[in-house]
This record gives structure tokens, sequence and C-alpha cells, in this order.
């Protein structure tokens, strides 16, 4: 055994997870039709990664939805309210990922929030004094059993207790500590069951070990960790590590008995200074993450070979990705119509494992190893990414005031209420409308080249008609155009944009059945042409109520995109704030008054560590965003959204974006956020998320109401704005039509009884 990876994609090769379940949802196919798709997309896994010479293959990694929500099903961690509704055990899990609406039964999904520092997003499991911890499902026994029979050679996975206990939320006074011995036991269980299956390895994945573990935390960790591996028996036990290192625990984790340590090389280097300064034992595996599981650049070999040699430790080793292959595409030989020259750099999840493969052949000096090697070192001796003089002139000649706003925000916003004279509480949207069968269609036949550009104009022109009429039906007060002309809020600008290329089916998992296609940064990065101009103007045209423009910040196209591995990313998203700039500052002159700048991946690539916070990341990730609006009018608005992160801890530095309006998502999170805006003085306008887009559920009238009112009772009436949590892109016409009646008919309701700012509801 010398070779394996953390986890594979699950979505499938062409995305047939995806579509399966969907289907199921909308009750085109029956239970028994999902699970045979889904059995049929682990064995074709399965084979791919023996196939390519992967030694120990894991199981369990596969998901319906999230890892995180299986553990907890897994474990018996479902709240009473989601049993209350008496479904199947699959229907009950995709309840409380989803929410569930029947008639009159309808109960909120659990929060989703990102995964560490990736667009992946996890569900947030839900402890209460009631949880009774035990072992109840069979999900990850099923999987392991299918694979053996398979012939596989199976490493089972798992979410470990200490990163489950520390992603969760607690409710009613229960507190981490108090479900330890549960734990235990469950986890003694489940390794038990295994070694009874013939599993020789399980891999308990502890992400959280990254983060900053204290004294306390520690103490959590070992008293989950020591009883679990006395009961480990004959099995393995690899605690496994990714996105980071485990500084703080180290010699924790090496004194335990773990038979195998996964480290993460990548993100991690300093793991490498852990094992210098504190040896590693001889009697464990090493388990070295040195092919990037996030990125999809090919490993330069000779350098990784290097790094390996110089770690001088007399472990065995086993080569590993540093994280889960889900956070890239499944295979770059799909992509046909890349420039050879771009294409050749690429490495996907098939890529990576042939990489690891062959990164084994050369670091156990076998003849394979030596071909593979002389090829890389060439590739690596032509890479050729374009330069732009121009684009590196302009960050040169950046000072202080090209980062400042001028009138202060406080001043703006006397200036604004009076230039928009909007009502108390006014409405609106965070951008996206449903992207119904039409339009996917019009784009496609664009595409194939089976309509011209201007018919496909007419036809977004029409659904932006159409969109603005709705809206002043319903009586929102602030409108948008609907956003139809864009296939995906990063890839959309990203065409526009000279310095990134794309691809056909480089598709990856942001959460359940969603996909996003992350575009591929190659060169220097600059604006050639207007990109929303024509739209929002278009817009902007066809009512007398304002009309955002629409734009994706610079932070969040950069952590959306799969990044250059030779410039650093302040670099990067200083090139894309210079040419988001030029897009705000062409809306302005179009008389576009207000302009919302996303940012919902602000937090997303924040090191795990806080100390690294302001030294690493938000010392230049928030004057990248105030870059590109420090040169509009007092008159002009600046909005900016945000979604699914734990915003709390760093509220201080996005007041510093010195946005005029933030919104949040903030409803499926039950508005913790407020409390936080409220006890860190927030000074931006701001729109918590009343509507959670992400559920199929509707929410009624009363319930918004109710939402409104905790929000008018803590935060200053002129300071709110009522609006989703997020684009409504996902949602059907009929749910996104009568959650905004909804919502504006509860805003009226509160308007009525509110006399005067700051009165009590």
């Amino acid at each position: 055994m010398t070779t394996t990876i953390i986890g594979f994609p699950r979505i499938g090769h062409h995305r047939e997870l995806k579509f399966a379940t969907e289907h199921y949802w909308k009750k085109k196919i029956d239970q028994a039709e999902l699970l045979k798709t889904a059995a049929q997309i682990r064995q074709n896994h399965w084979q791919a990664q023996k196939k390519a010479g992967i030694d120990l293959i894991p199981a369990g990694d596969f998901s319906f939805f999230d890892g995180v929500l299986d553990t907890a099903n897994l474990l018996n961690i479902v709240p009473e309210r989601y049993r209350q509704l008496h479904l199947s055990p699959l229907d009950e899990y995709f309840a409380q990922a989803r929410g569930f609406q029947q008639g009159p039964e309808t109960v909120k999904a659990l929060p989703m929030k990102k995964w560490f520092n990736t667009n992946y997003h996890y569900i947030v499991p839900e402890f209460s004094k009631d949880t009774d911890i035990r072992l109840v499902g069979h999900k990850l026994f099923d999987e392991v059993e299918e694979a053996l029979k398979l012939g596989i050679n199976v490493k089972a996975v798992i979410i470990g207790p200490y990163t489950l206990l520390k992603l969760s939320r607690f409710i009613d006074g229960a507190k981490p500590r108090d479900f330890v011995d549960k734990l235990v036991s469950a986890y003694s269980t489940i390794l038990q069951r295994l070694a009874d299956q013939g599993v020789k390895w399980i891999q308990i994945d502890e992400p959280a070990l990254s983060f900053d573990v204290d004294a306390a935390e520690k103490a959590l960790f070992d008293s989950l960790y020591q009883p679990i591996l006395a009961a480990k028996g004959s099995l393995k036990v690899l605690l496994q590590n990714y996105f980071g290192d485990i500084r703080d625990i180290y010699n924790d984790v090496t004194n335990l008995d773990f038979d195998g340590i996964g480290l993460d090389f990548v993100e991690g280097r300093y793991n490498a200074d852990l094992i210098k300064q504190n040896g590693f034992p001889a009697d464990k595996v090493l388990f070295a993450g040195v092919v990037n599981g996030k990125n999809i650049w090919r490993n330069h070999y000779t350098k990784t070979i290097d790094f390996l040699t110089n770690l001088n430790t007399q472990a065995k080793v086993v080569l590993s990705s540093s994280a889960s292959l889900l956070h890239v595409p499944y295979s770059a030989a799909d992509e046909t119509q890349l420039p050879s020259d771009v294409k050749q750099h690429l490495a996907f999840a098939i890529e990576k494992l042939a990489e690891i493969t062959e990164l084994d052949h050369i670091y156990h000096n076998e003849t394979a190893g030596e071909a593979a090697l002389a090829k890389n070192d060439a590739l690596f001796k032509n890479v050729k990414h374009p330069y732009n003089q121009a684009v590196h002139d302009r960050i040169a000649s950046l000072d202080e005031a090209d980062y400042t706003r001028q009138p202060a925000r406080d001043e703006r916003e006397k200036i604004q209420k009076q230039e928009f004279d909007l009502p108390i509480l006014p409405t609106t949207t965070i951008g996206s409308f449903p992207q119904t069968k039409d339009v996917r269609q019009n784009r496609a036949k664009l595409r194939r080249g089976e309509i011209t550009k201007e018919a496909y104009d007419r036809f977004n022109e029409d659904k932006i008609r159409r969109i603005i009429k709705i809206q002043e039906e319903i009586g929102l007060d602030v409108l948008v155009h609907g956003e139809y002309e864009r296939n995906d809020m990063v890839e959309y600008f990203g065409e526009k944009l000279a310095g990134f290329v794309f691809t056909q089916n480089g598709w990856v998992q942001s959460y359940g059945t969603r996909g996003v296609k992350p575009p591929i940064i190659w060169g220097d990065i600059s604006r050639t042409a207007p990109i929303t101009v024509k739209a929002s103007v278009f817009a902007k045209n066809l009512t007398d109520k304002p009309v955002k423009g629409m734009l994706t910040g610079p932070v969040t196209i950069f952590n959306w995109s799969f990044p250059r591995e030779d410039v650093t990313p302040k670099e990067s998203v200083t090139q894309i704030a210079l040419a988001l700039q030029d897009e705000v500052l062409d809306l302005e002159k179009h008389d576009i008054k207000i302009i919302q700048i996303d940012e919902p991946a602000l937090r997303e690539n924040l090191p795990l560590r806080k100390s690294n916070w302001y030294t690493e990341y938000l010392d230049w990730a928030v004057p990248a965003f105030r870059l590109v609006h420090s040169k509009v009018q007092p008159t002009t608005q600046i909005h900016t959204h945000m979604c699914y992160s734990e915003f709390g801890d760093i509220i201080k530095a996005i007041d510093a974006l010195d946005a005029d309006v933030i919104s949040f998502e903030a409803s499926r999170a039950d508005f913790t956020l407020i409390d936080q805006l409220v006890a860190a003085h927030f000074q931006t306008e701001v729109g918590p998320g009343v509507y959670d887009i992400h559920s199929p559920r509707v929410p009624s009238e009363s319930e918004v109401e109710d939402l409104i009112k905790q929000l008018v009772t803590k935060l200053p009436v002129e300071k709110i704005w009522i609006n989703p949590d997020c684009g409504l892109k996902t949602r059907s016409e009929d749910e996104a039509f009568a959650s905004l009646r909804n919502i504006v008919d509860a805003t009226k309701k509160v308007r009525s009884v509110i006399h005067e700012p700051n009165s009590v509801v």
C-alpha cells in the first residue's frame, strides 16, 4: 500500500447523480431507480481509482447531499421536528437538507454553511439536550460491502467526532462536552462493525484540527480519541487532516494510538516544519497530501519528490491528495475546446489519480517513473501565461486615495435618503430570478449556433420586460433586471474579462445537486468591453423605480475560479478589482444609481487560523473591494451581498468594506447574525435575508412578518432593508413570486404600525 486519495467527486462523470436526484425530488423516478443510479456511480468511481493504480480506495465519501449530514444521520442526530414528518429515511434526510412543505405542514431546513475555506457547503447538525447519539444508520457499512464485493481494497471514510462537534449547532443549553461519552460509544461501535466486515483501514476526517486549538479543545480531542482508539482492535485508524496544518495539536496526535496520520502539505506546508522539529513516529504511516486536491494544475514532480525527500522521515509514506478531490472536476480529457497550451497543464480528478501513481513510481525509484519525470519536467519548461504591461502599470500607480471613498458613509447616507426617497424597510431582491427551462434552452441554442446573438438578446429583453412588470405588480421598491443573460455569477464575468479560460464540463459540487463550473485564471486580467451596462440600462428604461446594477465582486470571482499558482492572490484580486471599477463607473455614467457588488465568498478564503486573518488575507481583500467602488459619486448607492458563512467574527472587516448597504443570509440561521451586528455597532445599512431561497418552501406572510418584527426591535428602522437571503436563480417562478408577494405584504403590514424610526413593533 503506497497510494490513496482522501475522497473522490460524488456527482458522477456527467453529473448523473444531480439529474437522478432532481428527478426523484420531482417524482419522475422512484427511490429504487435513484439508489440504482447511485450504486452505479460508486462502482464507476471505485473502478476508475483501481484502474489508475490507487492502492487504498475510499468508501463512504459518496453522499446524496452532504457528508456531514450523512454522519449526523448515521449517529441519530436528527431533530425531532423532522421525525414527526413520518417520512422514509431518505426523504427525512432530504427534508433536513432542503426543508419540507406539504399542504399546511412545513419545516425549515437545517442551516447550511461553507465547508472550511472552500465553495462547498455543508449542512449544520443540530444538538439539543434530547439528542440521543447512537449508531442507527447503515449507509457506511452498505457502501463498504458494495466495494468489498467488487474486489476493492477499501478504506472506510467518516467525519470525525471532534470536527462534528466543532461544526454543529447547540441549542437548549446543550454543550459539546455533554456528548463525548455517547460519541465514543458510537464511534467505537463503528470501528468494531467495520473490522467485522474485514476492513483494514478507516479514515477519520478531522479538518477542524486546522483551526486554532486551545487547551480546552485539546482536552476534548483527547477525551474522544483515547477511548475510541482503545476499541479499534485489528482495524487500523488513519487520522486525516486537510486545509491546513495541525501545529496546535501535533504532539497530541502523534502520541495517540493512530496507525496513520494524514497531513496536508499543500495548504499546510508548516506540517513539514512540525515533522522536522518534532520527528514523526516510525511506527505510524505518514499519509502525505502532496497532490493539490483543490486546484487543477499539474503537479511539478521534481519539486514534490524533493519535498518528500527532505522530510527525512523513517516512517512508511503513502502518497495522497491534499484534500478530497470533490473540489475539482472529473476529467480534463472531456475538455475538447481548450487551447492545447492550456489543457496540457490541467489535472482534474482522474488526472490526479495518475499523478499520485506516477509520483509513487518516481519516489520509489521504479523504472516506470523515469519517463513520467522527464515528461513532467519538459511540461514545466513550457508555461506561457499572457502578460499585460498596462495592467501592471496601473497597479503600480495605485495609492491610498484610490481605496478611499468620499464623503464618509454617514454623510453619504443622508444624501442617498434624499436622492431615492424610499419608504422605510425598502424591499428588493438579491439579483437573479429563476433560470427557467426556456432561458437555459435559449442559451444552449446560442452556444450551438442555432440562433443569432440578436435573437438571443431579444429573448432576454422580453424576459427583462416581463420580470420588471412582475416586480412592479408585486410591489418591490428597488428592482433588478433578472440576470437572464448570465449562466453563473462568476463564469459570466470571467467570459467578459481578458485573462480567463473556460471548460465545457468542469463541474464541481457546491451543495446538494448544485454544481458550478469555475473559470480558470490563465493570464493577466482586464476589462475589454462593458459587461452589464446594456441589460441594466434596458431594464432602467422600463420603470420609474430604481433598478440595481449587478456585479460579482473581485474576491468572489477569484475565490470561485481556479487561480494561478505562480502569482499571489492579492495580485490577481487587484487586477479583477480594477476591471470591475471600470464597469462600476460605466454603470454610473449610464445613470444606474444603485449598484450591487456581491461578495458571498469574502469569508471563504479566510485563513483558518485567526492570527493569519489580517496578515494573509483581510489586509488586501477588504481594500480590493473598496477599490472597485471608491470613485463613485455620493449619490450612487453601493450594495453588497454575503451568504452561508460565519460572518460574526469578521463584522468589523465587513463594515470596513465601506458599502452603503449589505444584505446577508440570515433566515436559515435563525437571525443569529443580528445580535452580532448590534454588539459590533455595525454602521452599514443592512438587509438580513427573510426568505431561505435554498429550500423549496414558500414562507407564509405571517412568518415573514414575525421575522421583520424581530429586526425592527433590534436594529434602527432607517437602516433595515427587506430581501431574500440570496438570488432566486434556482427556485421555480411559482415559489419565487409567491414568496416575494408574502415578503412585500408582510413589510407593508409592519410599516403600517411604525410611526417613527426606532419605534417598537
